[in-house]
């Protein structure tokens, strides 16, 4: 696995900290089983912290879109938070950034979200 991950759930939200590069293979289906269990345990909102992922790949954004998808169903919402300038420019790029909302920082994120 390329990615490493932790996680926790804290009021509600649901936090993923992500390091190192998110390419989809089977960290995709670790994501999304966390996710679910998320879910499962009261999670209304999903923060994705990728202040330590150097690269997203096409299968990385989808993996992206699939737990956005997964948590609008539950009537909940994905936020990003701390993008490098290199994974800012792909949100810009895809046009990404205009489907989640985007903080630069973790703390950020939280105190905005509640």
């Amino acid at each position: 696995m390329n990615v490493n991950v932790e996680s926790r759930l804290e009021n509600n939200n649901f936090i993923l900290q992500l390091a190192g590069d998110l390419i989809g293979d089977d960290s995709g289906l670790k994501l999304m089983g966390l996710v679910s269990d998320a879910v499962e345990e009261g999670a209304k909102n999903c923060v994705i912290d990728l202040s330590k992922v150097r690269y997203i790949s096409s299968s990385g954004i989808g993996v992206l879109i699939t737990i956005l998808t997964k948590m609008r169903n539950v009537g909940g919402e994905v936020f990003l938070s701390a993008p490098s300038e290199h994974v800012k420019k792909l949100l810009i790029i895809t046009k990404l950034n205009n489907i989640f909302t985007v903080y630069d920082s973790l703390e950020e994120a939280l105190s905005q979200i509640g």
